[in-house]
Parts: C-alpha cells; structure tokens; sequence
C-alpha cells in the first residue's frame, strides 16, 4: 500500500499506526478538474440505483464480507432508504435493521461538530475562541501554543499534538479528565498550525471546552443539542447507554480468516471524537440537518454560519487513494474534491470490530449512511462509492468493496507481520534472564503511570493503568527482553518488553514498546511503601 493510502485510511484507533503524516499540496489548481461531467442526481435515478446497492450489500453478506450492514439514505430532505442486512453477531440469528445501534468510532467527529455549532450558534463561544480563555486548564506542551490554540486548531487538528497521543492511555484504562491532563508532556508533531495530525484527544479537549463554556457536560450537551432535538432516541455519547440497547451490533475482529467477537470498546473518554453509538433511522435525522446547513423540519436549528465553518477545507490530507480525489480536513469533517465535486464525509473505525462511513454530496442534497460491524474492511466505502456512481453515471466502472477493502485489508498486516518476525519466535539459543526478583517491581513515568511486574507461578506479568487491572504474561525472549501481547482483536501480534539492568543487577527501568511511540514509553523502578525518614 502506498504512503499515499495509508495516510488516508489511518484514521483509526491502533496500537502499531497510531502517527499520520499529512501530504502538504502544491497549489489545488488540480481540484476543479477532478470532477468529471456527469447529469446532476434525480429522484428517478436514485430510485434506480437503491436495487443494486441493496444487491451489493446482499452479495457483502453472502461472501461474509462483514456480519451485518445498516444503510440510511436521503435526498432533498427526504429519507428514501433504510435497511439492514447480516446479523448482530456471528453465529447468532439475531438480524440487522435500520433500528439496530452500531459504535460509530471516528463517525463521532462530524457529530461533535454539529453539537458544536449548535452551542456557537447561542453565542457562548466561537471557533476561534482560545481554549485558555474557555478551558485554562488544558495545557500543550509548548507556552506559545497553550496560550494561543482555538477550538479551531483542535477541530482541524493542526495543534502540533502527535495523532496518536493519548490513545495509548485510553488503551490502559486512564479516563478523559487524566489524559487530557498528561497531553503538556507530549512534544509537538510540528510547528503550531503548520501540520496536520489526526488526534483523537485534541478534538476531544476541543469539543469539552466548549460545552463547559456552556456551563454542560460533553455527554448532556450532545443530547441536548443535538439528539434531542433530531428524536434521535437511540443515539448516545455514553458508553453505558449503548450497553442498554438490546438491538445492538457486537464487534468483530478477524482471527484464523473468520470474524469474531474478540473485544469490546469503551470509548468514553474520547467521546466527541470516538464515543457515539446510534443508527441508520436516527442518522437520517442528522443527515438531514446537514445537508440543510442547519435547518430540519423548516426550522433553523444552527447558525448557518457556525455550521457552514465545519465544511470549510483547512488542512491537507492528499489525494483519496482509491477515488484519486483531493482531500482535506474541515471541522471534523474531511472535504473532498472529486468526480462529483465536493464531498462532506467521515470514516470511522475500531481495530476491535467496528466501521462506518458517513458521505455527503451537498451540491445534490445526498447522503449516506454505511454500518458494520467488523474490522478491516473497506465495505462502507464501497458500498457508498457503488451507490454514488450508480446515481451520478448510471453503472458501475470497477468493484468499489474490492478497492477499499485493498486499502483497509492491508493496514495491520504489515505492521503484524514485521513484529511476528523480530518477536514471535525467540532465539534458538537464548541468553539466560537473570532471576525474576531481578526485574519484579514497580515502575513509574508521569505520563503512562505505573507499571507493576510481578512472579507469578514461575514466570512473570506486567499490570497496566490506573488502577492495574489488567495483567499481561511476560514470555522471556533473550536476556533482558520479554514480550507480552496486549491486543485482543491482535492476538498474535508480540510487543517487546526491554528491562535496563543496574549495577545491583537488578532492572533499573522498564521500556514497553507499544507506549513508546512518543518516547513516553520508558519506566523508571521506584520504591514503594518505603518508611518516611525520622
């Protein structure tokens, strides 16, 4: 896969392709004449079109591209489509509809923006509002930025934050308010606003800082503003409230080339930017709300101002990798220029099962809505790129669910394949480890916290996060290295454990490879329980 579509299909939650790079473009001469000429969307072509996307998501279902699919689909402010098709969870009967409630990941983005607009909209704040000003606790690294970064620069992510910064604490169980806390620790990516980088945790300090300007939680004020007002009845921001639903779809993950139910995903404490759960029939609702810039029912909901912002290109992302468009970020929204002009979407994903795909035409008043619930799959792009084409043109040109499932198929791969191959098979003749004693102890940094490696039946764990829940066996490798395996939906992919040696000939420090993407990943050995001196 090329640099190019890795870019763009990294938005993801991961544990080995956490840090994006964004390609910078010389000029966008080339957008206009990326849009092919085509008629423009009618209800009669729609209408034409709807049997063969139904046929292509029966034909996912049959090859078990994914267990099970919802679609919503609208158009000029109508809700024309509304289907599912598979199931909850594999080798259960329990069947997908339009009601059933999928974890949505990275789809949460453009929502949050919506819940943020609606809240400018009553004059609290604005995009450009400096987060010191509305949210002075929030800290970056740097002075000049901490002092200077808006809800803007977090919704666009071109804060210099590192994409990946702070999803490895949510991996370890650390809530929103101790991540967010530990993000002045990170250095920067790049300069403040000179680069982009996908970060989950920055768009999430973005989106509490504004609804603490409004005097409301994150969670309230989305339901507030937004569900609420839609009907939109079973959508959340809560984890908990996804838990309650019984007509829900289980995460899947591929093992041994079928799909399983290995994970579940709490992601409460990136809930603007990760932590929705709803459905075809409520997304409709907010599609229509967007493709009205702001007004639903005849009524103006947001400013049209405050809602057309989140549509505006910001920061450069590359071209599509599949579709060859220009893309670029907005407000939690990606904009894309291409075949049939610009483009309003959203992609999410969760390494433990889920994908979604949110992808607008504004200039046709048309939308969709694609659900699953499996991971990697590219099916929610293809299925919208199926249906775009057949409206736009008539028929189809390439098999779309074959392209980007090349895309998503190969993001893991690569990155499993090279750790299997340094750390899957430990040395034919090993160095000895020296006695367990020598590195059981805890260990301490302040941005990941405490470690604590212990014996245990003759070998040795590692327990992780905040209050040291989850314990992981150490599998000696050679000397003073181990390796443990803390991804469930990765089960087969080893990470390294390296101790430090002291002169005492015990481990001094403790480096853990998968919390060390941003040098943050080394742990010095403290002592516990030691007596105050007299």
């Amino acid at each position: 896969m090329t640099e190019a579509a890795k870019r763009y299909a990294g938005h993801i939650r991961v544990l080995c392709l956490r840090r994006l790079v964004a390609v910078v473009l010389v000029g966008v001469e080339p957008i206009a004449s990326q849009a092919q000429s085509f008629e423009h969307a009618t209800k009669e072509k729609i209408l034409a079109a709807l049997p063969k996307l139904e046929l292509a998501a029966q034909q996912v279902i049959a090859s078990d591209g994914v267990p099970g699919i919802s679609i919503a689909v609208v158009y000029q402010d109508k809700v024309i489509y509304l289907k599912g098709f598979g199931v909850r969870e594999e080798g259960k009967s329990d069947l997908v509809d339009a009601d059933t409630v999928f974890q949505l990941a990275s789809f949460s983005k453009p929502m949050a923006s919506t819940v943020v607009a609606a809240i400018l909209s009553e004059g609290v704040a604005s995009w450009d509002s400096r987060i010191a000003d509305i949210s002075p606790s929030f800290q970056l690294y740097d002075a000049y930025p901490t002092a200077q970064v808006t809800v803007r620069d977090l919704f666009s992510h071109r804060s210099g934050l590192p994409g990946g910064a702070g999803n490895e604490l949510e991996e370890i169980g650390y809530d929103r308010d101790a991540i967010l806390q530990r993000l002045r620790q990170v250095k920067p990516e790049s300069s403040f606003r000179s680069g982009y980088s996908y970060s989950n945790f920055g768009l999430t300090a973005g989106a509490v800082a504004v609804a603490k300007a409004a005097g409301m939680s994150w969670e309230n004020a989305a339901e507030a503003k937004l569900y609420k007002p839609l009907g939109m009845s079973s959508t959340s921001s809560r984890y908990a409230d996804f838990l309650t639903r019984t007509n829900r779809a289980t995460l899947h993950a591929q093992l041994d080339g079928k799909w399983r139910a290995l994970a579940k995903r709490d992601p409460d404490a990136q809930s603007p930017a990760g932590g929705v759960s709803s459905n075809a029939l409520d997304l409709a609702q907010w599609l229509r709300l967007e493709l009205g810039k702001g007004n639903y029912d005849g009524r103006r909901l947001i400013d049209a101002e405050a809602i057309s912002q989140t549509h505006m290109p910001l920061m450069a992302r590359g071209k599509n990798p599949v579709t060859g468009g220009w893309s670029f970020y907005g407000l939690g929204w990606n904009v894309e220029y291409g075949r049939y002009g610009e483009v309003w979407g959203h992609a999410g994903a969760f390494s433990t099962g889920a994908r979604t795909l949110v992808s607008l035409l504004p200039a046709e008043e048309l939308g969709i809505v694609v659900l699953t619930n499996a991971f990697p799959t590219g099916v929610p792009e293809g299925l919208a790129d199926t249906f775009f084409e057949l409206v736009m043109t008539g028929k189809t040109t390439k098999d779309w669910v074959v392209e980007w499932n090349n895309i998503y198929g190969q993001l893991f791969g690569p990155a499993i394949d090279a750790a299997v191959k340094r750390y899957g098979t430990p040395p034919a003749s090993p160095l000895p480890a020296l006695p367990l004693s020598a590195y059981a102890g805890t260990y301490f940094n302040p941005y990941v916290g405490k470690a604590v490696v212990a014996e245990k039946d003759g070998t040795l764990e590692i327990r992780l996060g905040p209050k040291s829940e989850s314990a992981f066996p150490l599998s000696h490798f050679d000397r003073d290295l181990y390796t443990y395996r803390p991804s469930a939906e990765m089960p087969n992919m080893p990470v390294a454990v390296t101790f430090e040696i002291g002169p005492d000939q015990k481990a001094s420090q403790v480096k853990i490879d998968d919390l060390n993407e941003l040098g943050l990943g080394v742990l010095r050995r403290i002592e516990i329980d030691r007596p105050a001196s007299p």
